[in-house]
């Protein structure tokens, strides 16, 4: 695989902060090194049932999903993909299909951008209204993406073995 990005393995005695926004940033790094070096024919070949369940639509739904946390959640920006998910609860996976790869990375790149700034600005502990009547810390979102980003990387990391047989940790 070209295009690697710089993945930095987390500390292993750095605060909590530290370590949570390390391991997200080795993951995020880990996504888009599954993503390079391919075509957009590559990025959008589907390799199981789900017609959705590509290399290109998991970028753009991590996309999506680092905007959601980060800007709507923690930052109140509004919701720009919400009128879309009403008739289209996958809306950011079609989305992926409009678009070259190398564009989907950018947009990759600059959404995590935006949320480590966002990040930067709470404490992990800090809350902010969500739900209704209920409250959303930092921590939570920093673990929740964490988690997300882990399982979608597996998901890229066997779809990118069956485009092209590329295989890493």
């Amino acid at each position: 695989m070209s295009e690697q990005p710089v993945r930095r393995e987390p500390e292993f005695d750095g605060g909590e902060r530290e370590q949570l926004g390390d391991f997200l940033d080795y993951l995020r790094a880990t996504v888009l090194w599954k993503c390079s070096g391919l075509t957009d024919e590559q990025a959008r070949r589907r390799h199981v049932p789900s017609e959705l369940t590509t290399i290109a639509g998991l970028l753009a739904h991590l996309t999506y999903v680092e905007g959601y946390w980060f800007g709507v959640v923690l930052n109140g920006q509004p919701d720009p993909w919400r009128a879309r998910f009403e008739p289209d609860p996958d809306a950011e996976f079609r989305a992926a299909l409009e678009k070259p790869l190398s564009e989907l990375r950018a947009e990759y790149e600059h959404q995590c951008a935006n949320s480590r700034e966002i990040a930067a600005g709470l404490a992990p502990g800090d809350t902010v209204e969500f739900k209704e009547d209920s409250a959303i810390n930092l921590r939570w979102v920093l673990i929740h993406l964490i988690e997300e980003t882990a399982r979608h990387a597996g998901h890229l990391d066997l779809l990118r073995e069956l485009t092209d047989g590329a295989t890493g940790e």
